[in-house]
């Protein structure tokens, strides 16, 4: 293993050396030094990376039974790709009044912040208090990024005054060793290399929180300092597979169905940002790229056939204890939650069988997994959603030449199926964009209608003129 922006977790990790340590101290200083400027460490090992498993949205206080499965899965490693714990303290909704914090015209906020101890003692909630967490650090290395609410606070970005100390928080976490050039750096981006020459999978953790502008500015989501670090990372890599973490959607076009009633952080209310994504991709001829993601709490396979040339996979897992159907259930929610899955654009979702009788997502706690055959010819990838059981719910089979730069201009691809992965938020149809809203006002006025119709037909009885019984005549 390589690892080149992360501290080594002796406790996590299984490493094989041939060499003492006495026999490389000249190595290792120079070694050091070159790892100290480059922000990470190198340590070798032997066998490639076979099963990962990632996941986000752990509610440090709930149970998390889920564990269980991604013990009995076995992976080589884990990955936390945010939400990790729920850090800030949230306020009962409040739809009226002065003290209204939901909404387009809320007047105080719904999230607050706590401090860097309280934050501490959450984190050690799930550390030490679940106890098949706790087995699983004790046999996989782990790793991870964080989201807004492990960040400190909802939908926060640059602007959260305690980034610096909930940073160091989340390291200690991670068992981030107290040397670590992560320690020093701003954000918790990192990226790893796993396995021997022509096996070797890179992991790249993006830190979408700490340099961040505010959500719909179009401006940076990773800063200038973090873009460089990505792109020198991309362009000096053998790897032969990219992983890529980022704690929110990266294809996904669901936040463009969300609005007005709800806002869901993706890539896409950065354009710009996900754009120049796309090009850093190209320019560094980066291959076997796949994203990984969390937040939506909810589990989806996208693909995006237009930014790159081959198809981009975006394998989002959430959550381990927060999914939507788990959390509205019973009717009428779950039917209108169903129905309201399959309003949303499917321009970027891969169908499979299950769609055709249920939307292709998940509302249940998931955990995302890959299984890589190196042996394969070709090399085969299998990624899958998998449910509290470890039962898979959703999954893609990807061959690994399929991932390869040119690959859309070797190959023969039928036009409609590239141009259903194709459509970006700002390309879709304004009746696409609005059809949640569209639905939602249109069951609003049936329903009023239906009840205003109910009024005046019952006004109109009462008002209407009894007739007086008919006596017959003897």
């Amino acid at each position: 293993m390589k690892q080149d922006r992360a501290a080594e977790d002796g406790s996590n990790a299984r490493f094989k050396s041939s060499c003492s340590r006495w026999r490389l101290g000249s190595f290792l200083l120079v070694l050091h030094l070159l790892v100290v400027e480059a922000h990470g460490n190198i340590v070798q090992v032997d066998e490639p990376l076979t099963r990962i498993s990632f996941g986000s949205c752990a509610n440090q206080s709930a149970p998390q039974p889920i564990w269980d499965a991604v013990l009995e899965f076995d992976p080589n490693l884990f990955i936390h790709l945010g939400d990790n714990i729920y850090a800030d303290i949230k306020d009962p909704n409040k739809y009226f009044g002065k003290e209204r914090n939901v909404g387009p015209f809320k007047k105080t906020p719904r999230f607050w912040s706590i401090s860097p101890e309280a934050l501490k003692i959450k984190y050690d909630l799930l550390k030490h208090g679940q106890p098949s967490y706790v087995a699983l650090r004790k046999k996989t290395q782990i790793i991870g990024t964080w989201d807004d609410h492990d960040y400190g606070l909802n939908d926060a970005g640059k602007e959260y005054e305690g980034k610096d100390a909930s940073q160091q928080v989340m390291l200690d976490f991670l068992d981030e060793a107290p040397d670590s050039p992560r320690r020093k750096q701003q954000g918790v981006y990192a990226a790893y290399t796993y396995g021997p020459a022509g096996k070797k999978v890179k992991v790249i953790l993006l830190d979408t929180r700490y340099h961040r502008d505010p959500i719909h500015s179009d401006g940076t989501m990773l800063g200038e300092i973090q873009w460089r670090w990505f792109e020198n990372e991309l362009r000096n890599s053998d790897a032969q597979i990219h992983i890529i973490g980022s704690s929110i959607q990266v294809v996904s076009n669901f936040s463009a169905m969300s609005q007005p009633f709800f806002s869901v952080e993706s890539w896409g209310m950065f354009p710009s940002e996900r754009s120049r994504l796309y090009a850093v991709l190209r320019d560094t001829n980066a291959s076997g790229v796949i994203f990984i993601s969390g937040d939506v709490h909810f589990g989806e396979i996208t693909r995006f056939d237009c930014g790159l040339t081959y198809p981009v996979y975006d394998i989002t897992s959430s959550g381990l204890t927060e999914a939507v159907e788990d959390k509205a259930k019973g009717f009428p929610w779950s039917i209108i939650l169903t129905y309201c899955s399959w309003l949303l654009p499917e321009t970027m979702r891969v169908h499979n069988s299950r769609c055709a009788v249920k939307p292709c997502i998940y509302g249940h706690v998931n955990f995302g997994t890959f299984e890589i055959n190196w042996e394969a010819k070709p090399v085969t990838i299998n990624v899958n959603v998998r449910d509290i059981h470890g039962t898979p719910v959703l999954g893609e089979t990807l061959c690994l030449p399929d991932l390869q730069p040119g690959y859309f201009k070797s190959k023969t691809v039928r036009g409609s199926h590239v141009q259903r992965h194709c459509t970006l938020e700002y390309d879709l149809p304004w009746y696409r964009k609005y059809i949640l809203a569209f639905n939602f006002f249109a069951a609003v006025t049936v329903f009023v209608g239906a009840l205003v119709t109910l009024l005046v037909l019952g006004v109109v009885r009462l008002m209407r003129p009894s007739k007086s019984p008919t006596l017959k005549e003897d």
